[in-house]
């Protein structure tokens, strides 16, 4: 993990990024029945070792900012808990393994819902297959709401992902998502104050979530975001 690696959230005004943190294209894809499966890489996004990131989701530059936040009087006013994703799960036990789910976190990707979605899978993970299944589709949650923990060593399993920042599209939906922050890159509140650092959240870039700086899922509402990128 590169401390160097920062994202800063300015007041009412973009993410600043600093670290030579790479920027692609992510996409939800989906199967015949609609339902996210799995995550295609995109394009790469040319950035300097610093940029800035729109959030109140106006800017004509996007994903960057043009300054159109105060223009607009963007209020980015920062209402998301401070604490520790663990102590804002709820824990769903099963016999093998547990499912910590800290629903204000959702950013409405959808993975949990194949194969008979993840908060009946817990409970049958015990079966090799539906363990896999439930460990793949958990760790596809972008936002992170969704943690796997193996109760044999009581340690939480996430999937490897290099620190980097996705610029998430969802054809499904027919809108475009948040930024898909990986890897465990350093969040910094306006106020200074460092978030808990997470292999994977979710950052607003519509402008309209009640979760801010994450994502609550208010982009895919009408009327829907949509970027113009993808």
């Amino acid at each position: 993990m590169s401390s160097h690696q920062t994202i800063t959230v300015s007041k009412n005004g973009p993410y600043l990024v600093s670290g030579s943190v790479p920027l692609a294209f992510q996409t939800i894809g989906v199967n015949d029945g609609g339902e996210s499966t799995e995550w295609v890489g995109g394009d790469a996004v040319p950035a300097s070792a610093e940029y800035a990131l729109c959030r109140c989701g106006a800017s004509n530059t996007k994903p960057f900012c043009d300054g159109t936040h105060a223009k607009i009087g963007f209020d980015g006013t920062e209402t998301a808990s401070r604490e520790p994703i663990m102590k804002q799960a709820e824990l769903l036990d099963g016999p093998t393994m547990q499912l910590a789910d800290a629903e204000d976190l959702c950013a409405f990707a959808r993975f949990c819902d194949p194969h008979g979605r993840v908060w009946n899978q817990v409970e049958h993970a015990d079966d090799p297959r539906v363990r896999a299944q439930f460990i793949q589709q958990v760790g596809d949650c972008a936002s992170g709401r969704l943690i796997a923990i193996d109760k044999e060593t009581g340690k939480p399993i996430e999937p490897k992902l290099p620190q980097s920042i996705g610029i998430v599209e969802d054809p499904a939906l027919k809108c475009s998502g948040p930024l898909w922050v990986r890897g465990g890159i350093q969040l910094v509140g306006a106020d200074g104050r460092s978030y808990e650092i997470r292999n994977r959240m979710t950052l607003c870039r519509c402008g309209r979530s009640e979760n801010k700086p994450f994502c609550n899922g208010a982009h895919a509402a009408d009327p829907k975001f949509r970027d113009g990128l993808g």
